[in-house]
Formats: structure tokens, C-alpha cells, sequence
């Protein structure tokens, strides 16, 4: 019988220290572009489904963590949350949201034979969203890759609230 080992928050460390430490300017950034974002034309959940896309994207548990955290306590059904890596096929979320979901895909994702948002995505879109709701998912999208580097090279605590995950 083996025997694995889990390792639990308190054993976890960044690589980093906390970057507003260094730079309290981002403060300035990171609550501009929250505050932006969040100007009501695009929901909530919409938000957060996409940028916990963008993690699993790429990769990031701790963006995983963070956003599936944030759905949860806005009282997203687990259906949902979970389904998210799966949306093609997913019962669980309406055109709008599958088109937004598809945005951030198109973004992240490389494509060798063209653009990555083609003309027939956005027209797709542009039918769900009106102007200042697709600069807000643009934003949205901006956001979340802003701080993507941040959490595959510092590597902050998944599951720990923002100033309360960096221990080096």
C-alpha cells in the first residue's frame, strides 16, 4: 500500500514575496481595473466564469482556485463551476455566457491559420453585447492576463485572500 503526501496550506510557500510591497502602485492598477470592469454592463458571474476559464487556460491553480472561490461564494450552482472546463457541451450557461467563455478562449488560445478572433466570433458576440459590454469583456480578459504572469512566476498561495498570499 503507498502512501501519498498532501501538502497543506500552511506548508505552502510563493516564490515571491508580495509584489505591492515592492510596488504599492498596483494598487492603483489593480482596483482601477476592478472598478472598470466592474460597470454593470456585463454580470458578474459572466466575469468570473470567464476569468476562471482564462486559469484553466492556462494553467493557473491559483487563478483557478480564486475565481471558482469567488463563484461559490456568490452562490453559483457547483454544476457550473465545475462544468466550466467543459462549457462546449455544458447545459449550464446561457448564449451570452458561452460567447464570452468562446472570446477568452479565442484569446488564449493560439491559432496557427489565422486570427484567434475572427470576424464571425466577433459578429457573434456583437449580437449578445452591446458596445461598452464588449470593452468590458476585453477589459475583463485584459485583467485576468495582467495578472497571469504574476501567479505562473510568483506563484501566491491559491486559496488565500489577496495581501495573505505571498510567504517566501
Amino acid at each position: 500500500m503507498s502512501t501519498t503526501a498532501t501538502t497543506t496550506q500552511d506548508d505552502l510557500r510563493s516564490r515571491l514575496s508580495d509584489p505591492m510591497q515592492l510596488f504599492p502602485e498596483m494598487h492603483l492598477i489593480a482596483g482601477g481595473m476592478s472598478k472598470a470592469i466592474r460597470n454593470g454592463s456585463v454580470q458578474q458571474a459572466t466575469i468570473s466564469l470567464v476569468q476562471l476559464r482564462a486559469g484553466q487556460i492556462v494553467g493557473s491553480t491559483y487563478h483557478t482556485v480564486r475565481q471558482a472561490g469567488e463563484l461559490r461564494k456568490a452562490g453559483e450552482a457547483e454544476e457550473r463551476i465545475t462544468a466550466v472546463a467543459s462549457w462546449q457541451d455544458a447545459p449550464y450557461f446561457t448564449d451570452a455566457e458561452r460567447i464570452a467563455l468562446e472570446l477568452v478562449e479565442a484569446v488564449l488560445t493560439p491559432n496557427p491559420f489565422g486570427e484567434r478572433v475572427s470576424d464571425e466570433l466577433y459578429a457573434r458576440a456583437a449580437e449578445h453585447y452591446d458596445d461598452k459590454a464588449l470593452w468590458t469583456l476585453t477589459l475583463v480578459i485584459s485583467q485576468i492576463c495582467f495578472f497571469i504572469p504574476v501567479a505562473l512566476i510568483a506563484k501566491p498561495i491559491p486559496g488565500k485572500a489577496p495581501g495573505k498570499n505571498y510567504k517566501k
